[in-house]
This record gives structure tokens, sequence and C-alpha cells, in this order.
């Protein structure tokens, strides 16, 4: 779904297209003043829309600049995560929330949407599944960095260890309570609750892709990385409070886990970066990076959370930096264009803060050949 709005959005060409993206608060007193900031925002956008275009031409965009105010009110934006992400033209309308920080506000209008929010958006959101697993039984859930989208239930899951059709359950395992004084026993009554709930996992895993983070004691993890059938699947696991197990408490354990594997994976793909320089791949002039970017060769970029350049084109291939952003004609941040070549062309795209990044200065491209 996040795919096919960015894909619908970067496709658009109208001059104007306006974004906005805007800083945003989640706790009281600190969100007080979001609606203020957003009314200066949209009067904003709607005074660089006039000065420089004809109302006639505009009136449908300034309808949704309208409509927008209306619609986007105080109880919305108490919902709201991080930032905010305005697009506007005189066809388009949408609003998307990030939990992702931002350094100022901004209102962009150039021919084409600036999307650099949503591609972050897109490459540093995780999507995974949270695996309980306890005594009793498993419960599966659906997640979405720390937040819990919901629980799964299927067939297979929530696993209740004592239903009667369930191979594993208690009744059937310890009718002679001999059995539990064999310490091999109950440990392969462990290991074959572990592998049903195992092959369950890796049939939700083959339908969508998804990984998964085990909350569960360390000796469990261990077991099941053992017997697991497709070991990888699995990121890690965090140890579980039984007396602590709401919901928000687990999506925070789990996302650690992942986050810490996002992070590696950054550190990764860097150290590639670094590693391509050798080999003569790697361009961070920005008119190299613009040009190779266009010509699909980008199979790698990184850049600075924090850069950002407005250019003026000087025909299709080459353009002028300016410092002023707000100047006609003038495009806000062409690492907003760079960055959809890359990345619509089946190359990554990554926005980040290490250090390890500095040498190669605020933007590189390893490119494919």
């Amino acid at each position: 779904m996040r795919n096919k709005k960015l894909e619908g959005l970067a496709t658009e060409r109208s001059n104007p297209c306006v974004t906005i993206s805007m800083i945003t608060h989640q706790t009281h007193p600190e969100n007080a003043p979001d609606l203020l900031t957003l009314e200066a925002l949209l009067k904003e956008a709607k005074t660089r829309v006039l000065n420089e275009f004809a109302e006639e031409d505009v009136s449908d965009l300034l309808k949704n600049i309208a409509e927008i105010e209306e619609e986007i009110d105080v109880n919305y934006l108490n919902y709201s995560l991080n930032s905010l992400h305005i697009f506007l033209s005189n066809r388009t309308k949408e609003v998307s929330k990030s939990m992702f920080k931002l350094l100022e506000n901004t209102v962009q209008v150039g021919d084409r949407f600036a999307l650099k929010p949503l591609i972050k958006d897109f490459n540093q959101t995780e999507e995974y599944y949270i695996l309980l697993i306890s005594q009793a039984g498993a419960q599966l859930y659906h997640a979405l960095n720390n937040t819990i989208l919901g629980e799964i239930s299927n067939d297979d899951f929530p696993f209740d260890q004592t239903l009667k059709d369930q191979k594993i359950n208690k009744e059937h395992h310890y009718k002679d309570p001999q059995e539990l004084t064999d310490p091999g026993r109950v440990e392969n009554i462990i290991l074959e609750y572990l592998n049903v709930i195992d092959k369950a996992m890796i049939k939700m895993h083959r339908e969508t892709g998804l990984p998964c983070v085990l909350v569960c004691t360390e000796h469990n993890y261990s077991r099941l990385k053992k017997i697991a059938d497709v070991p990888a699947i699995y990121l890690g696991y965090t140890a579980v409070d039984y007396n602590y197990t709401t919901l928000q408490a687990l999506a925070d354990a789990a996302w650690k886990v992942v986050d810490e594997v996002h992070e590696q994976r950054i550190a990764d793909e860097i150290k590639e970066m670094r590693e391509a320089v050798g080999h003569g791949l790697v361009f961070t002039d920005l008119s190299d990076i613009f040009r190779a970017a266009k010509e699909g060769k980008g199979d790698l970029l990184i850049v600075n959370e924090d850069f950002h350049q407005a250019v003026k084109m000087n025909g299709e291939w080459a353009f002028d930096l300016v410092n002023d952003s707000k100047q006609t004609g003038v495009i806000d941040d062409i690492t907003n264009e760079i960055a959809w070549d890359v990345f619509s062309k089946n190359g990554r795209v990554v926005f980040t803060h290490q250090e390890e990044i500095k040498p190669l200065g605020d933007i590189a491209l390893k490119v494919r050949y």
C-alpha cells in the first residue's frame, strides 16, 4: 500500500505540486501549537502558489489547500507521530504521517512532489511479526516499527497448547506422571511443541515474506533456532516478563531488536560503499550522481539525513546550484529527484546519520557498472 502511494505521487507531473513537511508531537503540551503551525504552513503554500501562478490555473489546488485546513483538526493531529507530510496539486490531496523526525518545517513548490520523506519512511519502516511463546501457547502479532497493528488469528494462531487436537498437548504427553521426571522426555516434548510453532511460522513467512521477532526465554530461543527449518526468518529475541506483557511492552521490546538489525544493515551498506570506492564504482559529485541515477545505473545511494540542495535546471541533464530555494523555477531539493530515480529503478536508498559515511561526503552513489 505504501509503495503504491509512493509510485502514484512520483508519476504525477503538475505545475504546481505542493509538498508540506511538518514537525508534529505525540504528547501534550508539546503538540498544542501544532494546529497553528499547520495553518501557517498552508498559508505560506497558498501565498507562494498565488505569487507564481495565475489564480485561474490553480483553482483546484487552492480548493485542496482550503479543504486540508478543514479536514486536519486538533483531534487528527493528536494522533500524529513525529512528522506530517501533505501532497497537494490540482488533482491530488494526500496526507501521510511518519514516525521520523524532521529538522524543520518546509513548503516546497515545483512541477513534482518532494518524495524524500516517503522514500525515507518506506525504507526505514519495518514490518514484521512478534511471536510470543509461553507454556500456555503462542500468540502472533503483526507489527510496524514500535506499534502492534493487530493479532493474527487463523488456523495456526493463536496456538493453544491445551487443545485436545494438538499433538503436543499436556494431556497426551503427561498421562504418566513418571514422564515428568525424565529430562530427555521433557526436552523432546518442548522441542516438538516448538517445531509445530516453527512450521506454522514458516507458513506465515511464505505468505507475506515478513520476518519475526521472538518474545520468549533465552533457552527457548536457542532451542527454536536449533530446530527451525528456516532460521533466517527469526531476527532475534527479547526476554519476556510474564508478569508484564502489555501489547505496548511487547512492541517496544521487539522494536529494539528490529532497530538494531536495521542499523546493522545500514552499517553493512556503508561498508559496501566504501569498499566500492577502490573499484571505481562510487560517485560523490552531485552532477555525476544525478546523471547516473537518471540513466538507471544507481545500485546504492547513501545520503546524510541533513543534506539538501536547491538547484535550477539547465536543460534535462544539468543544473546550477542555488541558495534560495524559494526562487521561481527552483527545485527545492535535488536529492528528492535522485532518490526517486535510484529507488524506482530497483536501487537501494539509505538516509543516515552514521559517522562512517562522513569520509564520502553528504551523498554518494554506488553504480552497477
